[in-house]
């Protein structure tokens, strides 16, 4: 086999046109692979936020196993030096099959077989491995093309990698997952990733193939083309299938937005009940139940209403379930509801039964939704509101935990009006006493006096709220005068709930801060293995 260069410079004028042919065609294969193997990095991270909820977990474990491999891939692409361009198409062909599997090996692993860590751990390693091994073999391709300073090919190379990567790292958010989804961007990418580096090798570096690797690459291409064919043509049903998997009650409607997964699911009716369970799931977290979710926005909603309550603010709650009982209140003049997601909030408008368990509430004209991010649109408020009811997702993740802290309760008290009232809904102070009472102690360093009480409801447990008055003096936890006839709580329930049991008593916790997010760190900690 030769080892020259297959545009050899001679000197001519012909020569020269040839060289930069093949130069400039192995810089592109740099750019679109860097594109490729960010993406797969992106990939990665992306799906254990949806499934698991911890990003900076989940990207610290990827991009840390990722470059540890690709310094080992690096290091093993030395013998392959020889035979560079045979090693960098298999390498490709490799790559682009795992790596375009990789999102649905990792989502069976985690439906099917609960091996998530390890299969994630596993595939970060052998993805950064092969993507380590590129630079090198690229390096001795670009050399024997034309031979030049090892700091002009390195330079060379390592700009056309990194904008490969910034294209990549653009095109996975605002092309890829809202076009494709996870599960055939990836596909896409890998298929992208396979073209780039035989394109390469069969036109540039076609001479220095022996005919033993001609057959070999191209018998790949077929497998790598029929797999990653056949893999896109099953996305759809096999996402169901697995979705499926993660659910007790058949799911009636999934879908993933661009900030969460939704998802739908209604039970079978059975003897004895007299009506079926619809619920509402965000990123597998359980946000209500229809057949006891009453107890919770009952809970939530009316002894924050005690006192002048024309103008109220709902903080998350795109269901329409709490506005749906703020509403029973003639005096209510306007109610806005500030929920991140419009996707949740569209499908509380037209999914048929979740509508007709809100009432129809977001259509009614006295409330306004803004679909914006709660801790931004605070900062700019200009409004008074008489009650803030903060009906949030659990501070388990990143993106939620800063609407948990000191800061985030400063902002709410400076669109408080003057003898306003807060509500937050807090977790179970049974199962995850530490960020319960974290929450408390946020809410009171923030200016706040709180009342704590809990209720139980079946879906989640004993659950906890706490309501909140700006200054020193608690507001009284009672129902208004005027409250409609509700079907759990009544007010010898409301004096109980504020009362906790001996083995679960107030804690001295520290207050959670967006430097410090400790109940981020509580929340996970307590509610692992539930």
């Amino acid at each position: 086999m030769s080892t020259e260069a297959p545009a050899a410079v001679d000197g001519g004028s012909e020569a020269r046109p040839r060289w930069r042919f093949a130069r400039a065609a192995v810089l592109l294969a740099v750019f679109v692979c860097a594109a490729c193997g960010l993406v797969y990095e992106l990939a990665l991270v992306a799906l254990g936020s949806y499934l698991i909820g911890d990003t900076v977990g989940q990207a610290s474990i990827v991009l840390g196993v990722m470059v540890f491999a690709m310094g080992v891939g690096a290091l093993a692409a030395k013998p392959l030096q020889s035979r560079a361009a045979a090693a960098f198409a298999v390498i490709e062909l490799t790559l682009a099959l795992l790596g375009g599997l990789s999102v649905l090996g990792l989502y069976a692993a985690f439906a099917w077989l609960d091996l998530y860590g390890p299969a994630l751990v596993g595939t970060a390693f052998v993805l950064g491995l092969l993507i380590g091994a590129e630079i090198p073999l690229l390096m001795v391709m670009l050399q024997r093309i034309r031979e030049q300073a090892a700091g002009s090919a390195v330079a060379d190379l390592f700009a056309a990698d990194y904008v490969g990567a910034l294209l990549g790292g653009l095109a996975f958010p605002f092309l890829l997952i809202p076009v494709f989804g996870q599960l055939k961007g990836a596909l896409l990418v890998g298929a992208v990733n396979a073209v780039a580096g035989l394109a390469l090798v069969c036109t540039v570096f076609r001479a220095e193939l022996s005919r033993r690797a001609r057959l070999v690459i191209g018998a790949g291409s077929v497998v790598v083309a029929l797999c990653l064919g056949y893999a896109w043509i099953t996305a759809a049903d096999f996402e169901v299938t697995s979705r499926q998997q993660l659910y007790r009650d058949p799911v009636v409607h999934a879908e993933r937005s661009r900030y969460q997964e939704i998802v739908l699911t209604r039970s079978v009716r059975e003897a004895g009940h007299a009506k079926s369970d619809l619920r509402l799931f965000l990123n597998g977290d359980l946000q209500f139940s229809s057949i006891d979710e009453y107890r919770y926005h009952e809970a939530l909603v009316h002894p924050a209403l005690s006192g002048s309550r024309g103008e109220v603010l709902v903080l998350g709650a795109g269901d329409g379930l709490a506005v749906r009982e703020i509403l029973r209140y003639p005096d209510v003049r306007r109610v806005t509801v500030v929920d991140l997601d419009p996707a949740v909030v569209a499908l509380a408008r037209t999914e048929p039964q979740l509508r007709a368990l809100n009432g129809g509430a977001l259509d009614d004209p006295r409330v306004r939704v803004l679909n914006t991010d709660a801790f931004g649109w605070l900062r700019t408020a200009a409004e008074r509101f008489d009650v803030v009811v903060a009906d949030l997702p659990d501070p388990d993740e990143t993106a939620t935990a800063k609407l948990y802290t000191v800061e985030f309760y400063t902002l709410i008290r400076s669109v408080l009006a003057e003898q306003g009232r807060l509500v937050v809904q807090s977790g179970s102070p049974y199962f995850a006493p530490r960020s319960y009472w974290s929450i408390e102690a946020s809410l009171r360093e923030a200016g706040f006096a709180t009342v704590p009480y809990h209720v139980d409801v079946p879906s989640f447990g004993d659950w906890g709220f706490l309501l909140a008055a700006p200054g020193t003096v608690p507001p009284a936890l009672e129902l208004p005068a005027d409250a409609p006839l509700l079907r759990f709580l009544d007010a010898e329930v409301l004096r109980s709930a504020a009362t906790f049991p001996a083995d679960r008593p107030r804690l001295d916790v520290p207050a959670s801060t967006l430097l410090h997010p400790r109940v981020l760190d509580y929340a996970r900690a307590e509610w692992r293995g539930y």
